[in-house]
This record gives C-alpha cells, structure tokens and sequence, in this order.
C-alpha cells in the first residue's frame, strides 16, 4: 500500500530536519573545537600552525571522498585539467589558513559573521568573472548583511580573549584576505564546473587532493611540520581535537550534499544562516566573549537580511514549481548562481 501524501510529506519532513540537524551539528562540533584549538591554549603554550589543520582536514576529505566515489559508482579519473584544480586550491588553502589564522587575533562570532560579508565580494567577482548580473534586490541584500557586520565591529569588543589589545586589526586584515580567497575560490570554481562536466565526490576528490599538496608543501617550506608534530608531542590532547575538528568538517559535508541533492540549495542556504546563529550563541555562552546591545542589534540586522534572502528565494521557487496534485515537494525550484556558489563555498571552506 502506497504512503498517503500527508504520510510522505511528513516523512519527507521528518528526513529534511534530519538532514540539517546534521549539518548544524556536525557544523557545531567542528566551530567549537576550530575555536578550541586556535584561541584557547593547552597548558600555557597556544598552537600556531594553521596550515597543519588545513591538510589534517584535506586528508580527512580525500578518504571520505574516495569511499564516495567508490559507493556511488563514480569515475576516478580527473575530467577538468590538473592545473586548474591546483589554481583553485592555492586560493582555497589561503582562505582556509587566514580563517584559522585569524582565530588568534579576534573571538570566533567575529570570525563567524565575518563570512556573512562574504556576499559583496563574491557578487562583485562574479561580475568580474562571469558576468553575472545582479538585481536591485540583492544589492540591497548584501548592503543589509555587510552594513550589519560593520556595525558589529565597529560596537563592541572584536579581539580574542587571550591575544593583545591591538592584535584585533591584523585578525581583521586576515579576515578580509580570507573573504577575498574565498570569492575568487567559490566563483572560479563555479565557472571552471560549468565548463567541465564533473561528478561532485570526484570534484571533492581532485579538490582536496590538491590542496592537501598545496598545504603540505607549505608545512615542508615553512618548517610548520616540524613545530606541529612539536608540538603535538608536548600536547598529545590535540590529537584528539584536531581528529574530531576533521571529522565533524567530512559529516557537515556529507549531510550538506545529501541536503542539498533531495531538498535544494535554499534549504541549505536557510540551514546554514541558522547553524551561523546557533554556533556564534554557542560560543558566546562556552567562552563568555563580551557582547554590548549595539551588537545584537548588529546580529539581527545581519540575520534577518539573510532570512529574508532565503524567503525571497523560497518565493521564487514556489512561482515556477510545477503544480501537480498529489505529488511531494521536495527541491523547491532551480539553485541560483549564488546559491550555487554558496553550497560550493559552504562545502569547501569547512576546513
């Protein structure tokens, strides 16, 4: 006997906030120790070595991403030219690393809202690349978010507990080399996808296996490897934290492609806007970061921006979604470009 549609709604409903639950947890986890590790000390001694965490969290990738191909039958071979994933992974490792690295220097909501502002840039690099055309709206949008972020920063306490009082300027700097990578990571990528047809594991195999190189050659160059193995001798408890922050970043990738595949890129879109709320509250109440009124008044300034990009988008899609009696939404409408962008950013920069 076949589900009734109140029944297959409902268990289509019930696998959705299974989904994002996922995401937001896994996503949680992996927000709670990135904090940990690069703003709280172990002992008396703090961890420097960013790039160290980058590759721990590619390898990671790699072996999820292979079990993937292997599980869904996908091909091995590389459809897109070797060079153009390592083009893409120099821009990814750097993004990941000033994420990292502005940990030091400003709390984790600073870091957290800071990607918020990401959608400026990424719009302008999409003109810039694509050509893509941006309506009215969307400006507003992004003025709203950035506008909100701004205001955050300029109200309240930005600096990491235990760094210098004037440290909070170099971790904003760092924070906007992160937003510039990320942009040209997230729009390139679009736009070299769209060119080459690649199946999404081994996409995020070619992916992170270039940057695993990228960020291995870096620790060899740099001496970093050396101080991280250093330093895990000394501390053997980040080992531990620095397994856990890999593997909560692989099952927030998981549960984000799954999401994204059976319910749409808005989905995932409004998922993450509530994961950023959760974690930035989550770490507010774990680390005690001190919050002034303008700041919250910031915060939701920012988020209901966002929100209502989300709803704006759930509109749209409900107008061109085919109306069928008896047949179950899922996806509701097409990903936009931006959508797109940010589920390939979402994606990559968790780690």
């Amino acid at each position: 006997e076949k589900p009734t549609v109140e029944e297959s709604q409902l268990q289509s409903a019930i696998r959705c906030v299974s989904l994002a639950s996922g995401i937001i947890l896994g996503l949680g986890v992996y927000g709670i120790l990135q904090e940990r590790i690069m703003s709280e000390p172990y002992g008396e001694e703090q961890f420097k070595t960013s790039v160290f965490l980058v590759f721990c969290n590619r390898v990671a990738a790699i072996v999820f991403a292979v079990a993937m191909v292997a599980v869904k039958g996908e091909s091995y071979k590389a459809s897109v030219p070797l060079w153009k994933y390592f083009a893409i992974s120099l821009s990814n490792v750097a993004a990941t690393w000033c994420q990292y690295e502005a940990l030091k220097y400003v709390a984790f909501p600073v870091q957290m809202l800071g990607k918020s502002f990401k959608m400026m840039p990424v719009m302008i690099w999409g003109i810039l690349i694509s050509g893509q055309k941006y309506k009215a709206m969307d400006w507003l949008i992004a003025a709203g978010v950035t506008g909100g972020v701004t205001a955050f920063l300029l109200t309240g306490e930005t600096k990491s507990k235990h760094s210098s009082k004037d440290s909070s300027v170099y971790g904003l700097l760092l924070l906007c080399c992160f937003l510039a990578c990320d942009g040209f990571t997230s729009t390139f990528q679009e736009k070299l996808f769209k060119e080459h047809k690649t199946s999404k594991y081994n996409q995020m195999l070619y992916v992170n296996s270039s940057s695993s190189v990228v960020s291995f050659l870096t620790l060899m160059a740099s001496g970093g490897l050396f101080q991280a193995l250093g330093f895990i001798q000394r501390h053997p408890s980040i080992i531990f934290d620095a397994s856990m922050l890999s593997a909560s970043a692989v099952t927030g990738q998981f549960f984000i492609y799954s999401l994204v595949k059976e319910f749409g890129a808005l989905v995932l879109a409004a998922t993450m806007n509530m994961r950023q709320v959760l974690s930035i509250l989550t770490s507010y109440v774990l680390y005690s970061h001190p919050i002034t009124f303008l700041q919250i008044l910031s915060l939701c300034m920012v988020f209901a921006s966002l929100f209502y990009k989300s709803y704006l988008s759930y509109l749209k899609g409900k107008d061109k979604a085919p109306k069928s009696p008896g047949v179950v939404d899922k996806a509701i409408g097409k990903a936009t470009p931006e959508e797109v962008t940010e589920l390939k950013s979402a994606v990559d920069q968790q780690g």
